[in-house]
């Protein structure tokens, strides 16, 4: 059956086919089994209007359960001010286009390089990227900035702590580029200091990942940890939320070497899990290994403020399977949107949002705690995300708090939920969460 959206004639499928020695276009499907191809037409509905579309995808989404947010695991509830969808849409900045010709692209390069000054002192960093696609391929990036700056060592560790999304991502970048990745075991929630410089005894590491807050929600003490690393020629890399550096220390307080994590929590919404965005930051020494682009602030031929790409990698553009990373285009859109969202809040709206998030966790922790049913799952300092264990049926919880409007938690083990609270739970949502487990 010929269809109007493909541009072959019969003609030309009748050519290709001869030329690949078949007579029907059923001959390219012959070794496909029977019982998995389709013998009834597609199941789409008759031309609409674009009325009639919108009301059919508002009448879908209105089948969609619209929850009240206690669960995290890497994903959080912030409030997404309602300037930021307006201001992302005017004409200098929404661009698919990679910013490659300066003298059109002010727009976008200027968000870029103020989006890279806001992260790299959010983080504590020199220099940041923009951007990557998110939190974990981020970390993965940084993995394998820690494998090409070693002369020797083939092997990153990664903490038992860091979210297993993150890992797996993480695994799967090193098994395609021949990276070897050890495991850090956890005691009590947090990283084991002591099995770290063990393995780093070896010599033969060339980078060690941690996560803050951790995969528990736990804050961990890296104290010594930088520079157990760098005395065995390793560098050491620290995957946050980005949010949560606006009270926590940050990781060049900790002497990191690379910064990584999600920008979701600035101001990014849930999205059904995307599109997020990545943050990479870094020292100056590792500014050339890093992927992606900086962009820089100069002068034009007049004297007036102009940016540009001031580093990036030729092999981006032209040898792109010699590329560190193939970051182009719109992913800097996400880049504008966490610009923008900081830029409104400034470092006192950070801070509030994060401490409104600490605040309201901590009181929901201790208030369930006040029940026999639940009990500490770790016994260390967290900040907005935590574990408790539960003695009855966490499904039957979870189930229970579902039905009565809420998404309560994850479920991280058959007796544990990890929960976490932003600064949009307010405390009647929070003591309705409580009744329903006191119940």
């Amino acid at each position: 059956m010929t269809y109007k959206f493909f541009p072959h004639t019969d003609k030309d499928i009748q050519e290709m086919l001869a030329k690949s020695g078949m007579t029907s276009l059923e001959d390219l499907y012959a070794e496909v089994p029977k019982e998995v191809l389709l013998k009834d037409y597609y199941q789409i509905p008759e031309a609409k209007s674009e009325l009639e579309i919108r009301q059919y995808f508002n009448n879908l989404g209105s089948k969609n359960k619209q929850l009240v947010c206690f669960a995290g695991g890497g994903a959080y509830d912030h409030y997404t001010p309602s300037s930021i969808p307006f201001l992302v849409e005017r004409s200098e900045f929404l661009t698919s286009y990679t910013p490659y010709q300066a003298e059109i692209s002010q727009g976008t390069l200027h968000y870029i390089f103020e989006y890279q000054s806001m992260m790299a002192e959010l983080t504590g960093m020199d220099i940041s990227n923009a951007c990557m696609y998110d939190g974990p391929s981020a970390t993965a990036e940084a993995m394998l900035m820690a494998n090409a700056n070693s002369k020797k060592a083939n092997k990153v560790l990664v903490s038992e702590t860091v979210d297993k999304k993150v890992l797996n991502v993480v695994k799967t970048y090193a098994h395609f580029h021949g990276v070897e990745i050890g495991i850090i075991k956890a005691t009590e929630g947090v990283t084991d200091k002591a099995d770290m410089e063990q393995q780093l005894s070896t010599g033969e590491i060339a980078g060690v990942i941690v996560q803050q807050p951790n995969r528990f929600g736990n804050i961990e003490d890296f104290t010594g940890y930088a520079d157990a690393c760098h005395d065995k020629k390793a560098l050491f890399i620290i995957n946050s939320v980005a949010a949560d550096l606006a009270l926590l220390k940050t990781p060049g307080e900790w002497k990191a070497d690379i910064a990584v994590g999600d920008g979701q929590s600035l101001g990014v919404p849930m999205c059904f899990g995307g599109a997020y965005i990545g943050y990479l930051c870094c020292t100056d020494k590792m500014m050339r290994k890093m992927p992606g682009r900086i962009v820089g602030k100069t002068l034009d031929h007049d004297g007036r403020r102009a940016f540009c790409l001031t580093l990036q990698a030729r092999e981006q553009h032209i040898r792109r399977q010699k590329a560190t990373s193939n970051i182009c285009s719109n992913q800097s859109l996400m880049a504008l949107w966490v610009t923008i969202y900081m830029s409104l809040m400034g470092k006192q709206g950070l801070k509030e949002a994060a401490q409104m998030s600490y605040d309201g966790a901590h009181y929901l922790y201790e208030e369930l705690l006040k029940s026999e049913h639940f009990k500490k799952a770790f016994d260390k300092p967290f900040f907005n995300e935590f574990c408790v264990r539960y003695d009855g049926n966490v499904d039957a919880l979870l189930a229970k708090l579902e039905a009565n409007g809420i998404l309560g938690g994850i479920k991280v083990a058959d007796d544990t939920i990890m929960m976490a609270v932003t600064e949009k739970r307010t405390k009647e949502e929070v003591d309705h969460l409580i009744a329903l487990c006191h119940e």
